[in-house]
């Protein structure tokens, strides 16, 4: 029976472990590069990120592991996503950014995705031996060979138990056919089924337009969610229970991401809104002498924080009202994340 849940997805039978962190915005997202071993047309990674070799922990680009901590720490993650491109590209820094992840954080929950295109036993084996709980792959379902797939996908039995071995898929209105044809082909190898509603983004912009037709909101496309709820449908039929997940971009985005924004924590002095933004009274190094700083700083320091890599102070309520009107205070409301993206700012 197909059921909605409480983060406007819908599933039968449940859903994976790890999707269970990644709603409640759980999961730190590490994206360990930007190089894939493939060169799919609907892929919505952005330009910044798109064949280049970075790592990102969340929105922190990471040069070594202790940021990666840091971040995984600042967001109160219980586990990871560890994401790409293909992580297989790049084997070695993978496991080594897995292990330390598990190394400091032993109970933590890391799922991997991975393209079919690399997979070895060997490669799983390693993963494996890394730490990582729970494997998503991703099948070239739409090229109508399935052997290979299967193939590939049957050699994770011999390390992971058939809970915690998925496949993930993009849902587009046209494909219930070939979409619910790869999951039977493949069902009793897997424990678990990620369909994901189809996003549009500045990379495969272009094709979607000319393809799809998209929805009000934007950003979605048309009767995909619709696709994904007839493969539920399809699979309902299956004569043993796998679980099968349509996750919907609201779940992403008001569930996922907004939880996990509401779970970070934020500079001292703000204000966390609903929505997980957070607003912050500030004085920009730049609108004040260093004089004049310094005096405040002696007066106020207990009620002023020195943020640095911001380059600003950021006030305290009590100490706004102070000085209102003898200095250049803005009250900023922006995202409580690495990046600090402003999403609005005004003078007090």
């Amino acid at each position: 029976m197909i059921k909605k849940t409480r983060f406007d997805s819908f599933c039968v039978n449940g859903f994976a472990e790890g999707c269970k962190y990644c709603v409640q915005g759980r999961k730190l997202v590490l994206f360990i590069s930007g190089k894939c071993s493939r060169n799919c047309f609907y892929c919505s990674l952005s330009n910044k990120r798109k064949n280049v070799n970075k790592i990102w922990a969340n929105e922190r680009e990471c040069k070594n592991v202790k940021e990666m901590i840091e971040e995984c720490v600042a967001s109160q993650s219980k586990g990871a996503g560890v994401t790409g491109g293909d992580p297989l590209l790049c084997l070695n820094k993978t496991i080594n950014f897995v292990k330390a992840l598990k190394k400091k954080f032993k109970s933590s929950h890391v799922h991997i995705y991975l393209p079919t295109d690399l997979v070895t036993g060997e490669k799983l084996r390693k993963l494996k031996k890394a730490g990582i709980d729970e494997v998503r792959f991703h099948p070239k379902f739409l090229e109508g060979e399935f052997g290979k797939e299967v193939d590939k996908i049957k050699l994770a039995g011999k390390f992971w138990a058939r809970r915690n071995i998925g496949i993930e898929l993009p849902m587009f209105p046209d494909k219930v056919k070939e979409t619910s044809r790869i999951i039977k082909a493949v069902s009793r190898l897997i424990g678990f089924v990620n369909l994901n509603e189809l996003e549009i983004s500045d990379t495969n912009f272009n094709y979607m337009i000319k393809k799809y037709e998209i929805n009000e909101d934007t950003y979605t496309i048309k009767g995909s969610r619709e696709a994904g709820l007839a493969v539920l449908k399809e699979c309902e039929r299956l004569d043993f229970k796998l679980k099968i997940h349509l996750c919907t971009a609201r779940t992403k985005n008001l569930f996922q991401y907004k939880n996990r924004l509401k779970l970070r924590k934020i500079l001292p002095f703000g204000f966390k809104t609903q929505d997980g933004s957070v607003k912050y009274f500030v004085i920009y190094n730049k609108d004040i002498s260093a004089k004049n700083r310094k005096a405040l700083l002696d007066k106020l320091g207990d009620q002023i924080y020195v943020d640095n890599k911001n380059k600003r102070l950021i006030l305290s309520e009590k100490a706004a009202n102070q000085i209102i009107g003898k200095a250049k205070i803005k009250r900023v409301e922006e995202m409580p994340t690495w990046d600090a993206c402003v999403l609005e700012m005004e003078d007090t």
